[in-house]
């Protein structure tokens, strides 16, 4: 039996999966290849939904596809890759529990996608929270709705002012978009706390370049932070996060404030595991790859060019160096879910018309352009040229996300959730205690009172 793993379900991993398990399906069924993805979580997470997750607009579990349940003719392993020995056709899994154990292969598809990229900045690991992952958007919810209830019960004006201040620092598309929801989210909220004003509540958005969201292009990013700062952004351009420590920020322009929660969104990295491979890295860290999405050496920037092949091994997505042969400013495909799913697609096609003998085909795209949501009927788009703001642009961003989600069930629960909000106001509960579960219950035991042995979630 041939062996094929898929290592990541994100973007590229699952789609992959899901392509090449439709090719594949007759070699499958009669045994003669087997399709294994690895993947430290059992499902996978769509992305563009986590700030609206984080807002309360769609409920978490519909931005998440069961891998077990999508994909049913592969092999499913929970577990984190920790070393792949390519020469010797071998990698290392760790399970959750139990000792790590070996999984040898035939083909490798490596597609463990990006992380945040964190800066030695002083009080950053102990502050901040990134938003990668459905888990890091719940926390988020429940850390933003607390603070309200943090505000209205104390009588010291530091904490209070501290508990309503908000930054996030980067101005990409997770960095405006979390911001825009969860901005719409907070003015909502403290309509239900008569004892609070909303003029209490400030956010900070902080970014190193000179605008924001450069994926619209300089109107439409121009457009939305003239419209962020009308609901009372605080956008500072040209400038970086000096320090944190203890929720104190200071700003390289000079100001200082103190806030109880810091969005980290500046810029993602190639994920560590790059770095246990023997496969060739590229000088920024990335898997190095060719427009046939094998991964290779000696492949030149923006050309098609094949280089020496790596055989058995290939890669796709936001921990790749893949050249960008179409007309955008840019030596390399940049890490997005639009060049994740299309590569996804030919990197499918690719492995199947390897394993049949066919020809290899390249890796093209044309810039579509982007849509950004910022807030309920609120957004930015540019696609193919037209540009659309407000009502407008949040349809289509919407409409386009709908559409790539999978699943027509999920595609369902997501639009019910959208139809539900548009009539009815936003939950404004947080369930706090879903991240101390058992505390509680060990309160009990221990004979103490549960009230005032429960840890705060934020």
């Amino acid at each position: 039996m041939k062996r094929i793993v898929v290592i990541g379900a994100g973007h590229v991993g699952f789609y992959v999966a899901e392509r090449l398990s439709k090719l594949l399906k007759g070699d499958i069924k009669r045994g003669q290849v087997e399709l294994m993805v690895i993947d430290p979580n059992q499902h996978m997470t769509y992305q563009p939904f986590l700030p609206e997750a984080a807002a309360g607009s769609i409920s978490p579990r519909h931005g998440v596809v069961p891998l077990r349940q999508a994909l049913k003719h592969c092999t499913i392993l929970t577990g984190a890759v920790t070393e792949i020995k390519h020469a010797e056709r071998k990698l290392m899994v760790q399970p959750y529990v139990g000792p790590a154990r070996e999984v040898e292969y035939d083909e490798v598809i490596v597609a463990p996608g990006s992380v945040s990229r964190p800066l030695p900045i002083p009080g950053l690991a102990d502050t901040a929270i990134g938003i990668k992952s459905m888990g890091e958007a719940i926390w988020l919810r429940n850390h933003v709705l607390q603070r309200f209830d943090i505000a209205a019960t104390t009588e010291d004006p530091d904490v209070r002012r501290k508990a309503l201040t908000f930054l996030t620092v980067g101005g990409g598309f997770a960095g405006a978009e979390t911001l825009g929801e969860l901005e719409d989210l907070t003015a909502n909220i403290v309509k239900n706390y008569p004892m609070l004003d909303a003029s209490e509540i400030k956010w900070y958005l902080v970014e190193y370049a000179n605008k924001i969201l450069p994926e619209v292009g300089p109107e439409m990013g121009a457009y939305a932070a003239r419209e962020l700062t009308k609901r009372g952004v605080d956008i500072r351009l040209g400038t970086t996060l000096k320090s944190c420590e203890g929720g104190h920020v200071v700003l390289t322009d000079g100001e200082e404030f103190d806030s109880d929660t810091i969005i980290w969104t500046a810029g993602v990295m190639p994920h560590p595991l790059l770095k246990q491979t023997d496969l060739p890295i590229g000088p920024r860290g990335h898997l190095e790859c060719n427009t046939r999405l094998q991964v290779a050496t000696g492949v030149e920037a923006g050309k098609h060019t094949v280089g020496e092949v790596v055989e058995g091994a290939w890669g796709a997505g936001d921990s790749t160096q893949v050249p960008d042969t179409s007309d955008f400013p840019m030596d390399w495909c940049t890490p997005s879910a639009q060049h994740a799913v299309r590569q996804a697609r030919t990197l499918a096609d690719n492995v199947y018309r390897s394993h049949v003998g066919r020809e290899l085909t390249q890796y093209e795209h044309k810039y579509i352009g982007s849509v950004a949501g910022l807030g309920l009927y609120k957004g930015v788009a540019n696609t193919y040229g037209f540009k659309a703001k407000g009502l407008l642009a949040w349809l289509m961003h919407r409409g386009y996300h709908l559409s790539r989600v999978p699943g027509t069930g999920r595609k369902g629960r997501v639009l019910a959730d959208w139809i539900v909000g548009f009539f009815t106001k936003r939950e404004m509960v947080q369930l706090g205690e879903i991240q101390a579960g058992r505390e509680p219950f060990e309160a009990i035991a221990a004979g103490t009172d549960p009230a005032r042995a429960a840890k705060s979630v934020g």
